[in-house]
């Protein structure tokens, strides 16, 4: 039975740790789906375009790996698509909670569809893309918390 996980995010950018929970992922499942989200609330640093390329680079030589974008519910992308697991990363007790809290609401609406949560590892957990996103504004050097061979946009 092929099993296909959901990996939904802003992703804005892909780091090193949301390449750790892919690569983490794909061994517990044939297939991940990368679903890029549109948050009606937050304004993207990047845009949608600009993700999927970073992305792109991030996964080059990594099979098994599709990348969407959608707006919405992600249980309704889960749907959509057949999808019955979500993985979710996460790299503390507060990324956690809020985790955990989203996994209960999804749990509720869609009984079907189960969240995994995988722990960044411990190299990774210091990585988040709102650091990053502060180190472009600052023209410093990203190479440490982004996927080797990803060239981020630079800052307009």
């Amino acid at each position: 039975m092929h099993k296909t996980a959901l990996f939904p995010g802003s992703f804005d950018p892909f780091t090193a740790g949301h390449l750790n929970i892919l690569r983490r992922a794909l061994t517990m499942f044939d297939e991940v789906v990368i679903a890029i989200g549109i948050n009606q609330d937050k304004r993207g640093f990047y845009s949608n375009e600009q993700k999927m390329e970073i992305i792109h680079q991030a996964i080059a030589g990594i099979n098994n790996v599709k990348v969407i974008e959608y707006d919405g519910l992600t249980i309704d992308v889960c749907r959509e698509l057949g999808i019955h697991h979500v993985v979710r990363g996460v790299r503390n007790m507060l990324d956690f909670e809020n985790e955990r809290a989203i996994a209960d609401a999804n749990r509720r609406l869609a009984p079907e569809i189960e969240t995994i949560i995988i722990p960044t590892a411990q190299e990774f957990a210091h990585i988040s893309s709102s650091a990053v996103r502060d180190i472009l504004r600052h023209h410093g050097d990203t190479s440490l918390f982004v996927p080797e061979g990803v060239v981020l946009p630079p800052v307009e």
